[in-house]
């Protein structure tokens, strides 16, 4: 199966501090890989790094076999092929759910506006929100909202989506609405990394689960064999801790 995105020997520092540490990592097309560890374990360092949002110290990063540390490359470019959601929602207020929606197409895939508004509603059916459509996103739950921010990073037809904890934001009960939204999504073939702390949806959903400390690529395996029988103590004592 063709490679999407590669990692490897990733380093990053932030001064004296190194928040990644020689990360390798292959996703495939089609995949689901859940990254998951605690807090400041560098989940979202190595989003950002696969956005271009940060720039990395050592090691490279490729996609579709194009190294993206190639100075020639385009970030603006690169992010038209990777969808990025984050733990904000981060929708213009002063724009309806639609327009919040279009944007992205329309300006930087220069869509025709009509052209891109039938897939704007149709993924906006596709979500229950069709009613919303003109409302301003202060009118919207926190899970609609997140929702809605997802569906925005689907409008622009990446090959990649990448999302950084998209549910810690929310209220317990909004939860569900939204990682119902991306079980969907990967039952269909999406291509996903995920940093989540939600461990069963991790369990559920994902082909391969990986598990970082303090930087560093600790474990990686099935749900199975992450979840079942991990083989490092860190990875053990994670889990107790999060059960």
């Amino acid at each position: 199966m063709e490679v999407v995105l590669e990692l490897t020997d990733v380093v990053k520092r932030f001064g004296e501090n190194e928040v990644l540490s020689g990360v390798s990592l292959s996703l495939h097309r089609h995949e689901v890989v859940c990254l998951i560890g605690a807090s400041g374990s560098g989940k979202s360092t190595l989003l950002r790094c696969a956005n271009l949002l940060e720039t990395i110290d050592a090691g490279s990063i490729s996609l579709f076999g194009q190294c993206l540390e190639d100075e020639r490359i385009d970030p603006d470019l690169v992010r038209r092929h990777i969808g990025m959601v984050f733990q904000s929602f981060n929708l213009f207020p002063h724009l309806s759910v639609l327009d919040n929606i279009l944007i992205g197409p329309v300006h930087a895939l220069k869509r025709r506006k009509s052209e891109a508004r039938d897939d704007a509603l149709a993924l906006l059916d596709r979500i229950g929100l069709t009613d919303r459509a003109h409302d301003y996103p202060d009118r919207l739950s926190g899970g609609q909202q997140q929702r809605v921010a997802i569906v925005r990073s689907l409008a622009m037809r990446p090959a990649l989506l990448l999302l950084d904890e998209v549910t810690s934001a929310l209220d317990p009960t909004l939860v569900g609405e939204v990682l119902d939204l991306l079980t969907d999504l990967a039952h269909q073939g999406t291509t996903m990394l995920i940093a989540t702390h939600e461990m069963n949806f991790a369990r559920d959903v994902a082909k391969q689960v990986v598990y970082l400390d303090a930087g560093v690529l600790v474990e990686q395996g099935t749900p199975e064999e992450i979840f079942t029988n991990p083989q490092h103590e860190s990875t053990r004592s994670f889990l107790e801790r999060v059960r």
